[in-house]
Order: structure tokens, then C-alpha cells, then sequence
């Protein structure tokens, strides 16, 4: 029961994981501009994303436009749009294994490869936050350095998918985390067992025999 308890708040948290990679990718919201200092024009508000830039009225009219080529976009950019794509196909991948795998599941009956199938779920998690986090804290380092630079006209600001982005990023390795300690001792102590009791169990039955 405590197996599959574990496995259960994994499951969770990669799904939570994933709506948050899938959040971030889609919602042009990674950058916003900024109001302060001499930047007091708030008559409209700009919003930048992977895909597309927005520009939002005061009047709650909102223009968006697609990036024209990806050849003129920054580095973190082009590696974000690769990463957390990456990252959303490696999370579902992970997700679907981690069910074959679950001890709540019967897709696979043997019960030695079970551990092994969690750990490698754990495994791809794990990497699929780390995919995540990377670009986001790549972006939020451009944006940071750009405010404090006075040579930068347009002031931009974090904008919410990056702070989305962290979170879902920390919700994988922790599912991955806890899946591949899990799985670890799991897999360890059943085949100690196994070959211990099978050892014990020959020898008396041989000694019968001769007597």
C-alpha cells in the first residue's frame, strides 16, 4: 500500500508537472514590460512568449502577432521553444511508463520488473524538470540583466509563465526524486529476499534425501 501510495503522488505531481510545461509553452507571457522609472506609459502593455508577442489596450483589447522567423530570435528563446517541448514529450512519456509500471496497474504482472520500469519513469522526471527549468532561468537572467542595463530603452519585467515554469520544473524532480529512491530500495531489498529464502529453503530438502 505505501508503494502505491508513492507512485499515486507521483502521478500527481507529473501530471501537475506537465499542465505547467504546457502552460508556459503555449501563454505568451514570459516577459512583460515594465511601468517603472521613466516607462510611465500605461496606455498599453506588452507581453512576449515563445511563439508570439501581445500587446494589450487599456481597453482590454488585445493584438497578438507570431514571431516572423526563428532565425532572428535571441538564443534563449529559440532554446526554450526545443526545451520545453522536450520537456512536455519527455513528461508524458514518463507518465505512461510510470503507469505500466505502477503497482496499482496491471499492465505488467511480473513483479521484479516493476521497480525497474519506476526507476526509469523516475529517471526521464527527473530530466524533464531539469529541461524545464533551464530555459526558464535562462530567460529570467536576460530579463534581469536587461532591467539593469541603462543602455536598453524598453524595460521588460518576469512575466507568470516563468514563475510557472519554475514551479512545474521543481514538481518533476520531485516526482522523479521520490521515484527513483523508491524504487532503489524497493528493487534491492525484494531480490536479497528472494535469493535467501530460495537458498535456505534447497538445503534441508537435500539433506533429507540423503537420510
Amino acid at each position: 500500500m505505501g508503494s502505491a501510495g508513492v507512485q499515486i503522488v507521483c502521478v500527481a505531481l507529473g501530471v501537475l508537472g506537465l499542465i505547467g510545461g504546457i502552460v508556459c509553452c503555449a501563454i505568451p507571457r514570459w516577459k512583460v514590460s515594465s511601468f517603472t522609472g521613466q516607462n510611465i506609459v500605461t496606455a498599453q502593455e506588452t507581453e512576449e512568449g515563445l511563439w508570439m508577442s501581445c500587446v494589450v489596450q487599456s481597453t482590454g483589447q488585445q493584438q497578438c502577432k507570431s514571431y516572423e522567423s526563428m532565425l532572428v530570435l535571441p538564443s534563449d528563446l529559440q532554446a526554450a521553444r526545443a526545451m520545453t517541448i522536450i520537456s512536455c514529450m519527455v513528461t508524458s512519456l514518463a507518465i505512461l511508463i510510470l503507469f505500466a509500471g505502477a503497482e496499482f496497474t496491471t499492465c505488467v504482472e511480473n513483479e521484479d520488473i516493476k521497480p525497474k520500469i519506476s526507476l526509469v519513469a523516475g529517471i526521464a522526471l527527473l530530466v524533464s524538470g531539469l529541461l524545464l527549468i533551464i530555459p526558464v532561468s535562462w530567460s529570467a537572467n536576460n530579463v534581469i540583466s536587461n532591467f539593469y542595463n541603462p543602455l536598453v530603452a524598453q524595460k521588460m519585467e518576469l512575466g507568470t509563465c516563468i514563475f510557472i515554469g519554475w514551479a512545474a520544473g521543481v514538481l518533476l524532480i520531485l516526482a522523479g526524486g521520490l521515484l527513483m529512491c523508491f524504487s532503489r530500495a524497493k528493487s534491492g531489498s525484494s531480490g536479497g529476499t528472494a535469493k535467501y529464502y530460495g537458498n535456505s529453503a534447497s538445503a534441508p530438502a537435500a539433506n533429507k534425501s540423503y537420510v
